[in-house]
């Protein structure tokens, strides 16, 4: 009775190993320093300290999750998703809504998660200037950069919708406080597209990637480009002679979703949760200077406050900025993209 009893509980035992070895989320990203900085500050510790294995992929946005969704052949258990694309894709009917039960968010700052999508950073649309072509006194807002009289050179600009309108009306003079309802209308769109296509003769690059326009910087293709805030500063580090500010800035942040019908959903739940936690947000801008959607990060101690004072979400920085729009991105990118694409294929 006892051997049977023992070894009864040695194959539970085994059983309940297996089970825990078993566990493994297949995370897609963008790649570059992005990605780099997640690995090493959220992904790779997470694994470690809760076993779960994890796979990462590099991916080219919901058009993917898209794709797999509508075939029926989802791969990915977690995305990066920028917060306006996530909207979308939510919208849409392309993610799992979010278990909140098991991702604790109670820290999190407000708005910075939704049903289906968590905060895993907060970043700033910005442009970049060479400080080698102008001088440490180059542009300053959204108006200089399209000022190509003022500030001859080449310009590198978004390929894609998200982040592209907004500067576009404030360089047109719309105050920031009014650019999502101006571009609440067909109308609106086109005013801010008018406005990229009187610049396209100057802009050498429509980017598509981070890692791309950083490049441009640091290889100093280009004399100006809209990209990430973080991506630049990697890129100075790296010897790129560039400097950038957050006047007229767009205050965003990326989050992880889960694409509709992921094969380990659950185990993507909990690895959210581990991935949420003050203690590994509080590493990423050591490799990124992204901020952390967890206010109790700013608490642990890791984050100086000479760091947190560079970081796009510091009270005096954020205050700069114009807050990207969920609802208006919900609503309205689908059809702002088809009309931006019909510009860049001009």
């Amino acid at each position: 009775m006892k051997r049977t009893s023992f070894l009864t509980l040695g194959a539970a035992l085994l059983a309940t190993s297996a089970l825990a070895m078993d566990k493994t989320v297949t995370i897609a990203s963008w790649g570059g320093s992005y990605q780099e900085a997640q690995s090493k500050a959220l992904f790779e510790p997470a694994a470690a300290n809760t076993g779960i294995e994890v796979k990462q992929e590099t991916y080219g946005g919901m058009s993917d999750v898209r794709l797999q969704v509508s075939s029926g052949q989802v791969t990915l258990d977690i995305v990066a998703s920028g917060s306006g694309s996530a909207a979308r894709a939510a919208a849409e009917g392309l993610l799992e809504k979010l278990d909140y039960s098991v991702i604790d968010v109670s820290t999190f700052y407000d708005g910075l998660y939704t049903d289906y999508c968590v905060g895993g950073d907060v970043f700033s649309t910005v442009f970049a200037y060479n400080t080698e072509t102008y001088g440490e006194d180059g542009p300053k807002t959204w108006a200089d950069f399209f000022d190509t009289e003022k500030f001859p050179g080449t310009r590198a600009y978004r390929g894609k919708v998200a982040g592209a309108l907004e500067p576009a009306l404030m360089a047109d003079g719309v105050p920031p406080e009014q650019v999502y309802e101006v571009l609440g209308s067909e109308e609106g769109i086109e005013r801010a597209i008018n406005k990229i296509r009187e610049l396209k003769p100057s802009i050498s690059v429509f980017w598509t990637s981070g890692a791309q326009h950083a490049q441009l910087m640091k290889d100093g293709e280009v004399d100006m480009s809209t990209g990430w805030n973080g991506r630049f500063d990697n890129a100075a580090k790296d010897g790129a002679q560039l400097s950038y500010g957050y006047d007229g800035a767009l205050l965003d942040y990326d989050c992880f979703a889960v694409p509709k019908g992921a094969p380990n959903k659950d185990v993507a739940m909990e690895f959210l949760n581990e991935i949420s936690k003050p203690e590994y947000q509080d590493d990423l801008p050591k490799w990124i200077t992204y901020g952390p959607t967890n206010r109790a990060a700013y608490e642990t101690g890791e984050i100086t406050a000479e760091v947190a004072a560079s970081l796009p979400s510091s009270p005096e920085n954020a205050a700069k900025q114009l807050p990207v729009s969920l609802e208006w991105y919900a609503e309205w990118e689908t059809i702002a993209a088809e009309m931006y694409q019909e510009m860049l294929t001009e």
